[in-house]
């Protein structure tokens, strides 16, 4: 069997920056471990699997080198900006259908900037595992949580110089962590890690922004925000609070076309 398969860098407008995504083009499902075969091969953060419906609409699931994943931003940047470019030249906007996150819409606003409707993920007050703060290093002020934990620092700085200890995170109860500060240059920036799942460091982490972005639209009294997250491939996005939903935008380029033989 041989498939199509497209690496593309989300959230940047420059080869090797942003947060990189296989994206595999499929006629229908194949078995879940052959979809984590691929993507344990790929060995990127995710590997997104996209199939075509009747309807227009496209069927969308992530996978880490570690296992299926419920929601993931910059695969689906990728992917749609892989139909935008190859599969459905004319199309305008994109609707991916997904097992755990409902539908996501994707928007194109120019030739380059993508645009992504995502729910809203407010973090909110939790009990938080003892080993956390010490794992992660720092001086942090305020610990949240929704599917991760959200880590509060003071400054940008921090953010930067954290060497989180990787082995102690991978005990934690929640599958991430979220680390946050305000911005010099932007609203807020981030970094997200996941060792648990299989990545030390995001590069840079859409799902993370469905929590960023109500936080700091409510501690900034403001809807519209800018955002980086300083992995050492940074991300840059665009994001807008909307209630229930959120938007982030990004760039995206792509690295890769090639084909699968299994």
């Amino acid at each position: 069997m041989e498939l199509s398969i497209y690496q593309v860098d989300a959230f940047t407008s420059r080869v090797f920056g942003g947060n990189p995504a296989a994206i595999v083009p499929l006629s229908e499902w194949l078995p879940d471990e052959t979809l984590q075969n691929i993507a344990i091969e790929n060995n990127l953060a995710e590997t997104a699997y996209i199939i075509r419906k009747d309807d227009g609409r496209w069927d969308l699931r992530w996978f880490t080198p570690a296992h299926e994943i419920d929601l993931c931003g910059h695969a689906t940047l990728a992917s749609a900006f892989a139909i935008f470019q190859h599969l459905d030249k004319a199309a305008q906007s994109i609707a991916f259908d997904t097992r755990f996150a409902g539908q996501l819409v994707v928007t194109r606003e120019d030739s380059r900037l993508l645009s992504m409707d995502f729910p809203s993920r407010k973090p909110e007050p939790c009990a938080v595992d003892s080993r956390l703060k010490q794992a992660l290093g720092g001086k942090p002020q305020h610990v949240l949580g929704s599917r991760d934990y959200f880590v509060v620092y003071q400054t940008e700085e921090e953010i930067r110089a954290l060497t989180p200890d990787m082995r102690e995170l991978t005990k934690m109860d929640r599958m991430g962590v979220v680390v946050t500060a305000p911005g010099k240059s932007v609203d807020f920036v981030s970094r997200f890690f996941a060792p648990a799942a299989g990545v030390d460091e995001d590069p840079v982490t859409g799902s993370a922004h469905c929590n960023l972005i109500p936080y700091w639209a409510e501690r900034l009294g403001k809807s519209k925000l800018t955002a980086l997250q300083v992995s050492k491939r940074v991300g840059e996005l665009w994001c807008e609070d909307r209630g229930e939903r959120v938007t982030m935008a990004g760039h995206a380029v792509e690295y890769l076309r090639g084909t699968i033989f299994i």
